[in-house]
């Protein structure tokens, strides 16, 4: 049987481009947690931060041994440029969803599902702890 799971994802940015975090949490198909992750990744715009946020996700869950991965974010524009339905235009945006697509073919079953806020708290949670952590370091 295929290993599975799940990733919640969220990028944060505190001023646009500004200070950045990102946040990722993997549950198996019973909804344990497996990992999480709230990591600062220094001054990036929010759509950088989403990007990162899922390449990170990706990563993590083929350390897990996973081939069965779905991605869940609240990025409407992440989640639509990585199903093609978007155009990408911005290059740096353009670099890092050709790493996503790349990580994605990794497994043998991928999916990117756009979930409301509300549903995606958790990563939100942990992008934003990534950022303020970095400030009370620096304060």
């Amino acid at each position: 049987m295929d290993k599975s799971g799940v990733a919640y994802t969220d990028g944060s940015s505190k001023g646009n481009p500004g200070e950045s975090g990102i946040g990722v949490l993997i549950l198996d198909p019973k909804h344990n947690v497996l990992k999480e992750v709230s990591r600062y990744i220094g001054i990036a715009t929010n759509n950088v931060a989403e990007y990162e946020a899922v390449i990170l996700a990706l990563t993590e869950a083929r350390s897990l041994g996973m081939r069965k991965i779905e991605i869940r974010t609240d990025s409407k524009l992440l989640s639509s440029q990585l199903k093609g339905e978007y155009k990408i235009k911005d290059p740096k945006l353009r670099t890092l969803a050709v790493r996503c697509m790349r990580l994605l073919r990794t497994f043998g079953s991928s999916k990117i599902t756009l979930v409301p806020r509300k549903d995606n708290s958790r990563a939100d949670r942990l992008a934003q702890a990534a950022i303020d952590s970095r400030r009370e370091q620096a304060g």
